[in-house]
């Protein structure tokens, strides 16, 4: 047995094999590799060509192309000729679906072969039926007959593979066996793995991928542990399948790859995006830079805890973490509540007429009702406690569901007598008081009675030195208010977030508290990956089921709240607006997937709750959509299939046609609303927050 425990409160590299894919090596003892996927028919030698070199301009270190004919694998040297004879030295990684014969012309012409165990040996036929343990192993005879001269053949050329399991495609004798879960997920790649294993060939990278990141982490660390036990130390390849386009996309990414990144557990990463894949790039890299520089020093966070804690959280099941529940304003957060959705104001009190055009622009008509802040939060000096006490009472007449949270440095609050005290408890519905440990301090006892007696809420921010020491500050000053407020930690650049927060919710049920924990992210300006990281973090959180609120602290509030919104919908925690899964594109789509992905959503981004997938050929759909309630799947030439969940209701349908067909099939199904109105300027005028405050 390999030495390998899941480790969710410190970091540290899961221990993987050097795998070799022609000059790169994939292994914890490497960076973290950045991959991509060609979108041209591989027998388009010049656009495929030109594409790659784009890619490796762009830092992309490995490539994949489809390879769905013999046809396809036929072209492969004619592609290999191009690209030394313009000096470009990159692996080229064959794509295999359905096709053995394709996979055996492939792997003479390629320094890796990406098989999936779901349809490598088995067509899906969604059928029904119990396996003995007998029929069940012939099934797996079966499978080794197709399958062992790929494994044998690659050992031979010293060509690597990744066996890739897609939640959406495993077989039906899986599907029968183990049902659509992530352990189906990982004993559908570990047959396969077995039969390698037979051949003693073990140049082989893993991969589980899904839509739901949710899925995503924890299929991975099921793997993680389930090779643990048979002995088996390969490397894993990372991402989300069908993750989408833009903000979106990039944030759904962020979650299932950085969080796992966080953990120790990757060596290898794709971003698959519905854009042109040179726009991948930056992203992977952007989520592998933060590892890959610990990779060359160490990671800024110690590799052990000082006072060890047990986490009682089961990282292989969601279970939304158990709080006591505490109101603020009219909300209430905590106690299985609707995680809340705050924003932080960057206008000081006393200037009321640029904080007005700030709470319009973050909770007034014209932002849509499901997602206007629900706490906003002002930062304050002692000297400003009447601007406040006016704002309160403005707000209570023009935003009376909104609450305000007024956030100060416990420092300010030294010295000041109780009627002083008092009036700054009245003058919000919580209190944000930002703390270090080891500082000077007034007594917080008296500070948690004032708030009591005037029904408002305490939220505690806590620093230190490190992630523990302001964990146990925060804790110890928690068990002073008898666990009657919010803690949340102030986030440093460069440390985790996610191994912070998770030991702060440890130690919490480790002293018998139940206080709920505000999501705190405060990334800074980092242009169109401003988002990763708290994506990566908060996302990860909310994975794992804890956090009852969530801010994502950014210098454009609205930029904060649209990507807290996004985050919460990303894990599947709440859902503000359609969900789309599509695919990156590759060269099997015969139609420009991001045009129609962007036509689609222009049509249907209004339908709250419903999910619509669009995938460019039958490989995709209808196994990758996962769980759509809708599918528009590419059928051949200018020609479309649409879907009810995994069913086929039409197909051959002309492409002109077709988004007009899938507005009809949501309304007979019901699941049709008209898009909103969009609202006047007179209605405006007499709107919330045009009156002054």
């Amino acid at each position: 047995m390999i030495a390998w425990t899941y480790d969710g409160l410190t970091y540290r590299r899961r221990g993987a094999r050097t795998v070799r894919v022609g000059d790169v090596e994939i292994g914890s003892d490497h960076p973290i590799r950045v991959q991509s996927m060609t979108t041209p028919s591989t027998r388009d030698t010049l656009a495929t060509v030109d594409q790659i070199e784009r890619l490796v301009d762009a830092g992309c270190e490995i490539v994949r192309v489809t390879v769905p004919t013999s046809a396809d694998a036929d072209n492969l040297p004619a592609i290999r000729e191009a690209l030394r004879q313009r000096k470009i030295r990159v692996p080229l990684v064959a794509d295999i679906h359905f096709t053995p014969r394709a996979a055996m012309k492939a792997v003479e012409h390629v320094e890796k072969v990406r098989i999936n165990p779901g349809n490598y040996a088995d067509k899906k036929k969604f059928s029904v039926r119990e396996y003995s343990d007998a029929e069940y192993g012939e099934e797996l005879e079966r499978i080794a007959e197709v399958f062992a001269p790929l494994a044998r053949r690659a050992k031979e050329l010293g060509v690597s593979m990744r066996i890739g399991t897609n939640h959406g495609s495993l077989s039906d004798r899986i599907m029968n066996r183990y049902g659509d879960t992530p352990e189906g997920m990982v004993e559908s790649a570990l047959e396969f793995v077995r039969i390698c294993r037979t051949e003693s060939y073990h140049d082989l990278v893993l991969s589980m991928k899904s839509s739901n990141p949710v899925v995503v982490q924890q299929v991975y660390r099921m793997l993680a542990q389930r090779m643990a036990e048979e002995s088996m130390d390969y490397p894993f390849h990372l991402g989300v399948t069908e993750a989408g386009d833009g903000e979106d996309g990039r944030i759904k990414s962020a979650i299932g790859i950085g969080a796992l990144l966080d953990e120790g557990i990757g060596d290898t990463i794709r971003v698959s995006l519905t854009e042109d894949p040179v726009a991948e790039i930056p992203v992977a890299r952007a989520l592998a830079e933060r590892y890959n520089a610990w990779h060359e020093t160490r990671a800024p966070e110690p590799a052990t805890l000082r006072t060890p804690v047990q986490e009682r959280r089961d990282p292989l099941r969601y279970e939304r973490r158990k709080t006591s529940v505490l109101p603020v304003g009219t909300h209430r957060i905590g106690a299985g509540e609707t995680v809340a959705v705050e924003v932080a104001l960057q206008t000081a009190p006393g200037d009321a007429e640029t904080l007005r055009k700030e709470l319009d622009a973050q909770c007034g008509v014209r932002v849509p009702a499901e997602t206007r802040a629900e706490i906003v939060s002002v930062r304050a000096a002692r000297t400003e406690i009447e601007a406040l006490e006016s704002l309160r009472r403005s707000m209570e007449l023009v935003a009376p569901r909104v609450a305000l949270s007024v956030r100060i440095d416990e420092r300010e609050l030294i010295g000041i007598g109780d009627d002083e005290l008092q009036r700054w408890c009245a003058a919000a519905h919580r209190l944000h008081l930002v703390t270090r440990a080891g500082a000077a301090t007034r007594e917080w006892a008296e500070l948690f009675r004032a708030a009591s007696d005037a029904s408002t809420a305490i939220l505690i921010e806590a620093s230190g030195k490190d992630a523990e020491e302001a964990v146990d500050h925060a804790v110890a000053l928690a068990r002073g208010a008898n666990g009657r407020c919010a803690i949340t930690l102030t986030p440093v650049r460069g440390r985790s977030v996610l191994h912070a927060t998770r030991l702060l919710a440890a130690r919490i049920e480790e002293a018998g508290l139940a206080c709920p924990i505000v999501l705190l992210d405060r990334p800074g300006a980092r242009g169109a990956d401003t988002l990763l990281d708290p994506a990566a973090s908060l996302g990860g959180l909310l994975c794992d089921g804890i956090g009852d609120s969530i801010q994502v602290e950014l210098d454009d509030a609205t930029e904060g709240r649209r990507g807290a919104f996004g985050i919460l919908q990303a894990a599947r925690v709440r859902i503000t607006k359609t969900e789309f899964i599509s695919c990156p594109s590759c060269g099997r789509t015969l139609f420009d997937l991001e045009e129609t992905t962007a036509r689609i959503k222009a049509r249907t981004a209004h339908l709250k709750g419903v999910k619509i997938a669009v995938m460019g050929c039958i490989v995709n759909g209808p196994g990758e959509m996962a769980d759509a309630d809708f599918g528009y799947v590419g059928w051949g030439e200018d020609k479309i299939a649409l879907f009810v969940g995994k069913e086929m209701v039409a197909k051959d349908i002309p492409t002109a046609e077709a988004d007009e067909r899938l507005v009809e099939l949501i309304k007979q199904h019901g699941r049709w609303v008209d898009p909103p109105v969009v609202v006047g300027e007179e209605a405006l005028r007499a709107a919330p927050f045009r009156k002054k405050l």
